[in-house]
C-alpha cells in the first residue's frame, strides 16, 4: 500500500472518530460534523475558524459564499480544492457564528494537530485571526501578519505558515480582494519553495481564545469584520 493510502485510511478513520466526538457542548447542537477535505498529499493546507450555517448542514468546509470566493483565488493561482486539504480549527458550528471558546479550541485543536501530522503540508495558509494566532502562537493580529511566512513547527511538523485574511473579510470589505489576491499569488511559489524537512523553529502553545487584532491605522479594517474575528 502507498503512503498516500495509508494516510488517506488513517484520516478516514480519524474522520469516522470525529463524527462521534462528544468533547465539547458543540456537539449538542451541531448538525454534522465538518472534518475537512481534499487531497491527503496536499502540499498545501488552508485552515479557518469554524465551520458556519452551510459548512454545518453539508459537512464540507468552506461551501458557502467565503468558500466560492476561496474557489476563485485557487482558481486565479491555477490551483483547485482538489488540489489542497482545507480544515478548520473547529469542527463543529459555535451557535450563531459565535467566537470560539477557550475549552472549544482545547477540545479540536488535537485532532488539527493530528491532521496536519497526518498530512504534513509544506505550507499551512491560515485563514483570518482565530486560526493565525493558534498556529503561530504569537499576539499579532491577522492585518499585521498577514502574506508574511513563517517558520514554524506545529504538532511536531515544521511547516511554512502563511497568514491571509479571511475570504469573508473581503465580502464585507470588497477593498480586500486585492490584497487577497496579492498574498494568494505568492503561494505557488512559496510551496515549490519550501523545505519540508527544514529545521522550524518550536512555537509557543497559544493558550485561550485568541483575541482579535485590531487593524493598524490606515487599513480597509472594517468594525463589521472586526467582530468577525477575521482580523
Amino acid at each position: 500500500m502507498s503512503d498516500a493510502a495509508v494516510r488517506a485510511q488513517a484520516l478516514e478513520r480519524l474522520a469516522e472518530h470525529l463524527r462521534g466526538c462528544t468533547r465539547c457542548p458543540l456537539s449538542e447542537g451541531r448538525t454534522t460534523v465538518v472534518v475537512g477535505a481534499g487531497d491527503p498529499d496536499a502540499d498545501l493546507l488552508f485552515v479557518g475558524e469554524a465551520p458556519g450555517a452551510n459548512e454545518d448542514r453539508t459537512g464540507l468546509p468552506f461551501v458557502g459564499q467565503a468558500g466560492k470566493l476561496l474557489d476563485e483565488l485557487l482558481a486565479g493561482i491555477g490551483m483547485s480544492r482538489e488540489q489542497v486539504f482545507i480544515a478548520n480549527v473547529l469542527k463543529c458550528r459555535p451557535p450563531g457564528n459565535r467566537d470560539p471558546r477557550p475549552e472549544e479550541i482545547d477540545s479540536c485543536r488535537g485532532y488539527l494537530e493530528e491532521q496536519v501530522g497526518l498530512i504534513r503540508p509544506r505550507v499551512v495558509c491560515t485563514l483570518g485571526n482565530f486560526a493565525t494566532k493558534l498556529l503561530s502562537g504569537r499576539p499579532e493580529g491577522i492585518s499585521k501578519v498577514h502574506g508574511q511566512p513563517l517558520p514554524i513547527a506545529f504538532a511536531g511538523v515544521p511547516v511554512l505558515l502563511y497568514p491571509v485574511y479571511h475570504p469573508a473579510a473581503a465580502l464585507y470589505t470588497r477593498a480586500m480582494l486585492g490584497s487577497l489576491q496579492e498574498d494568494f499569488a505568492r503561494l505557488p511559489a512559496l510551496v515549490a519553495g519550501a523545505d519540508p524537512g527544514g529545521a522550524a523553529p518550536d512555537v509557543p502553545e497559544a493558550a485561550g481564545v485568541p483575541t482579535a487584532g485590531a487593524a493598524p491605522a490606515g487599513s480597509a479594517a472594517d468594525p463589521a469584520t472586526e467582530q468577525l474575528g477575521l482580523f
